[in-house]
């Protein structure tokens, strides 16, 4: 079912589902010249996971439009290691602000979703249509299985209560405010940190997972935001969209890149032992496209932009 598209947000209340996170930070900021008001309920005032206070707050607070970017996220590592976790708090998130959406009459939601939801040997670039086609890559099969429900569930309600329930797949995200952790960050904040340490550290080598040879998508989480924004004013369809770039590359050609930025010398060394996970995940952008959308930040500006963050927010904090 489509409805009218070219949804107006100025005077809209709009709430950020993880508002504290890394996509929340910057859908606030895509947001502050909209003329438009933010509702907030950060973590530490509604937990997500308790289903009768999340279904009460979004019936006091009323908001006109939800963009549902909370959730439990993680690397290859914590989500091998906690798969249970990953599916079950996720599911529970999703199932909350969604159904709660909707018993509250809240007709506009975005679910934002992830591309590791495709089958593991779906075809390159991958489209849309991919989704349920294939199995998903082991390593991270509890969080994808959790997004793929939110991403039905908002068909289903757009479907049966004719709601304006929609859902974006981003690709890889990165960026400030992201999570800096050795053991359960993602692939450009897990580089980061380690070879961070390396250089300070006087190590004269670097040891990574994997081969180095999987091709990884990358987009910065400020032209995330914009995509977001972009679909809530101008998408309504069931179908999901895709939102990514055209900045693709190996995980050495990251390695390397990130040594650069920061200045270390050192020797990056491949464990071939460890899994690679998928060899390459390139999203199909043609339907985010032809909605008149494209990212702007080129990967190296933005790699740049996350280090000088996280030696301003992170080390500097540490130190002091």
């Amino acid at each position: 079912m489509a409805h009218k598209n070219d949804f107006s947000i100025e005077g809209k209340r709009i709430w950020i589902a993880g508002e504290t996170g890394m996509v929340g930070q910057a859908c606030l900021r895509r947001l502050e010249n909209e003329n438009c008001e933010i509702i907030s309920a950060p973590h530490r005032v509604l937990d997500l996971t308790n289903q009768a206070d999340t279904y009460q707050w979004i019936a006091d607070n009323k908001p006109d439009i939800i963009v549902m970017a909370a959730g439990k996220v993680g690397g290859i590592g914590a989500n091998a290691a906690e798969p249970a976790a990953f599916l079950h708090e996720n599911l529970v998130m999703a199932q909350n602000v969604i159904h709660g959406a909707h018993l509250a009459n809240v007709d506009r939601l975005l679910y934002l979703g992830s591309s590791c939801i495709y089958p593991k040997e779906a075809q390159q670039p991958i489209k849309e249509e991919a989704l349920l086609s294939g199995p998903l890559e082991p390593t991270n099969e509890g969080y994808a299985l959790a997004k793929i429900a939110g991403i039905k569930l908002c068909q289903f309600y757009s479907k049966q209560y004719e709601r304006s329930y929609i859902a974006a797949m981003p690709t890889n995200l990165y960026g400030i405010y992201d999570h800096f952790d050795p053991e359960k960050s993602h692939v450009i904040p897990a580089l980061l940190l380690k070879i961070h340490q390396a250089k300070i550290s006087n190590a004269p080598e670097v040891k990574l997972w994997g081969t180095g040879e999987p091709l990884r998508e990358f987009l910065n989480v400020d032209d995330c935001a914009d995509g977001i924004i972009h679909l809530l004013q101008n998408y309504n369809d069931e179908g999901i969209v895709n939102i990514g770039s055209q900045d693709e590359v190996s995980i050495t050609e990251l390695a390397s890149m990130i040594a650069d930025i920061v200045g270390y010398k050192g020797v990056i060394d491949f464990d071939s032992s460890k899994p690679d996970g998928t060899m390459r995940k390139k999203l199909d952008l043609s339907k985010m496209n032809a909605l008149g959308w494209q990212a702007e930040m080129p990967l190296k500006h933005g790699l740049e932009e996350a280090y000088q963050w996280f030696l301003e927010n992170i080390v500097e904090q540490k130190a002091a």
